[in-house]
């Protein structure tokens, strides 16, 4: 028999010290993976990103967890493409799946979740509702207007008159979580443009090296073509240019 929401929730926030109020919040994979390390009490916690906030965050998680099932021999397939966009039904049935795999295999040992994942913040639903509510906040905001046909009253406190300021404090809050997201963007994209400057030195070096000698590889030649290549409209990151200084066309 499937376990119901409120259920799910109770024993998922017992078990692991966290303080959920919707199945979505389980969709960053933390929980997921601590899930399995009360049975096991060897996954990697330090890897898993307790309050991850950005979904290249949430599939670094999975992938720990993707991993542990390797390890293990679970024969269950992650749905991490649907998992990750924090969809309500999707993560209903992988938790009722895990609650009945921990249910099988958990040996009744006690658990410290805490001291697993070593205090790590668990703040993520707080920062995930935002966006979810600004949403809802946006239609409210097109139903008022159409209402009132775009004018505010000159006088008079009519009832629901908050309504545009809740619409505001909504969408303020959306804009806060478009920041966010962003700063996680940027710094995915310098995490990667970091490992192919890495790249990049490793090449030219080598490359140099063979020179000296009188010799060449084609491979590295063409790992610095891909390297080098761009197309229009293409701007190479700022401090990030080390073959040609001039602007390209």
């Amino acid at each position: 028999m499937a376990v119901s929401r409120a259920d799910l929730l109770t024993w998922l926030n017992e078990l692991l010290q966290i303080n959920y109020t919707k199945i979505e919040q389980c969709g960053t994979g933390g929980a997921y993976c601590q899930i399995l390390d009360s049975i096991y009490g060897d996954i990697p916690m330090v890897r898993v990103k307790m309050n991850a906030k950005h979904e290249y965050e949430y599939i670094a998680n999975f992938k720990v967890m993707q991993t542990a099932f390797k390890t293990k021999k679970i024969d269950k397939p992650i749905p991490v493409e649907k998992l990750v966009k924090c969809k309500m039904q999707d993560n209903l049935e992988f938790l009722q799946w895990m609650k009945r795999f921990w249910d099988s295999n958990y040996g009744g040992q006690g658990y410290d979740a805490v001291a697993r994942r070593r205090g790590a913040p668990t703040d993520t639903p707080a920062t995930m509702a935002p966006l979810a509510t600004g949403r809802s906040g946006s239609s409210s905001t097109l139903s008022v207007g159409g209402r009132a046909g775009g004018k505010t009253p000159v006088g008079g406190h009519r009832a629901g008159s908050a309504q545009p300021n809740e619409a505001v404090h909504n969408l303020q809050a959306q804009l806060r979580e478009m920041g966010t997201h962003l700063e996680g963007l940027e710094k995915e994209r310098d995490f990667y443009f970091s490992k192919l400057r890495d790249i990049e030195i490793l090449a030219q070096q080598q490359i140099e090296t063979l020179e000296a000698d009188g010799k060449d590889d084609e491979t590295l030649r063409e790992i610095q073509k891909i390297l080098y290549s761009t197309e229009e409209g293409f701007e190479v990151p700022e401090g990030g240019a080390t073959v040609d200084e001039e602007e390209t066309f």
